[in-house]
């Protein structure tokens, strides 16, 4: 079983960054591609950032590409997302997810994903 816990989060200002991680623990997640969500109240879990195992391959949705940055270190068990230019509308809860197989590509949806955190809030105020 993996557990996984993510911090980082908080209140903001608009423009401002935040570096979330997210940390792993219970077996190696080295091989597994491992991604970030987000949701807020009455919608569906949308997908923001994925990285594959080796961080050989990354994908953003649209509307984080050239703020968002995600990372991982596999010695550590983490992954990390680093957030630029914060919007109002990115605020939500996040969420970090580990895919059950050891996979080359970035599923984007969220029933792809096994293994969830309890996610960190993030508030953008403008």
């Amino acid at each position: 079983q993996v557990q996984l816990v993510e911090s980082g989060g908080g209140l903001v200002q608009a423009g401002d960054s935040l570096r979330l991680s997210c940390a792993a623990s219970g077996r190696p997640v080295n091989s597994f591609t491992m991604t970030w969500f987000r949701q807020t109240p009455g919608k569906e879990r949308e997908f923001v950032a994925g990285i594959t195992w080796n961080s050989g391959r990354t994908n953003y949705a649209d509307a984080v590409k050239g703020r968002f940055t995600i990372s991982r270190d596999n010695a550590k068990s983490e992954v990390y997302l680093q957030m630029n230019s914060l919007k109002p509308e990115d605020t939500a809860v996040y969420y970090c997810a580990l895919h059950w197989k050891p996979i080359v590509t970035i599923p984007i949806m969220p029933n792809d994903y096994a293994y969830w955190g309890q996610g960190t809030q993030v508030t953008v105020s403008s």
